[in-house]
């Protein structure tokens, strides 16, 4: 199971950005996908998920600027998931990861909740 990112980038306070990130795989069902965010010298935080039912979730800091959505659930094969970024200040500078909680399986056996990380994707807000 591999999860890749796109987007990213710089921009200037006030723009918006995308990014997105699918999930590929021997891939059962992808419980829930979203992404978190590192800043320099801060911990990772959650931006925003969401569940195979479409419930969504966001942090403090995205409420209201971010949409979280997600694209063809129910093709195991294009599990993707986009986060509209809109608005953005120079404190939502970090590197973007996203995150999936993925039924899967092997030639051995299947494995159910877990939890994979992309590699990040860096966000840069100049002001």
């Amino acid at each position: 199971v591999q999860l890749q990112a796109s987007g990213g980038g710089l921009v200037q306070a006030g723009e918006s950005l995308r990014l997105s990130c699918a999930a590929s795989g021997k891939i059962f069902s992808v419980n829930s996908m979203g992404w978190y965010r590192q800043a320099p010298g801060k911990e990772r935080e959650l931006v925003a998920d969401i569940t195979s039912g479409g419930s969504t979730n966001y942090g403090d800091s995205s409420k209201g600027r971010f949409t979280i959505s997600r694209d063809n659930a129910g093709d195991n094969a294009k599990n993707t998931v986009t986060l509209q970024m809109h608005d953005l200040k120079p404190e939502d500078t970090a590197v973007y990861y996203c995150n999936a909680e993925i039924d899967w399986y092997d030639s051995l056996r299947s494995y159910t909740g877990s939890n994979f990380w992309g590699p990040g994707t860096l966000v840069t807000v100049s002001s």
